[in-house]
């Protein structure tokens, strides 16, 4: 690639992923509407629904969330009853998250989005696999980078 083809906006990776992003939130959205609930509350979910009860800075950390972004969410979530948050008696700075059992009820209909987003992308089951764990590799990579940056 020549000097010229590293400034077109086509060859950018950075630019591939973001637009990638943006045409998924709108690929989920009309699916999670019918369950009541935005795509970084699905996202949310999946995380409770894995590890039942997570702190804010543990969820933070596993969604890249900060806490400016994600308190508000949360009590969104508490007051659809989703969630209850619960201070922490020996530091009440730590707040833990649990799913009610309206979210677990959740759970067993939201079973299907995976599957009703699947066939949108156009990948064998391995190519998915493939790109997955490219993904993530470019993801932990990138994280050791920021990280050495700070």
């Amino acid at each position: 690639m020549n000097t010229d083809e590293y400034l077109k906006l086509e060859n950018q990776l950075c630019f591939a992923i973001y637009a990638c992003s943006r045409e998924l939130n709108r690929l989920y959205r009309p699916i999670l509407d019918r369950f009541g609930i935005t795509y970084p509350q699905y996202l949310t979910l999946l995380v409770l629904w894995e590890h039942s009860r997570l702190t804010v800075k543990e969820i933070g950390e596993l969604l890249y969330l900060d806490s400016g972004t994600l308190t508000p969410m949360l009590k969104r979530m508490e007051a659809m009853e989703l969630i209850k948050r619960t201070r922490a008696a020996e530091d009440e700075r730590k707040v833990w998250i649990e799913l009610t059992e309206k979210a677990n009820a959740l759970r067993e209909e939201a079973v299907c989005v995976p599957q009703m987003c699947f066939p949108h992308y156009g990948l064998t089951p391995e190519g998915y696999t493939e790109l997955l764990a490219q993904m993530q590799q470019i993801l932990q990579n990138l994280q050791k980078e920021t990280r050495s940056i700070k």
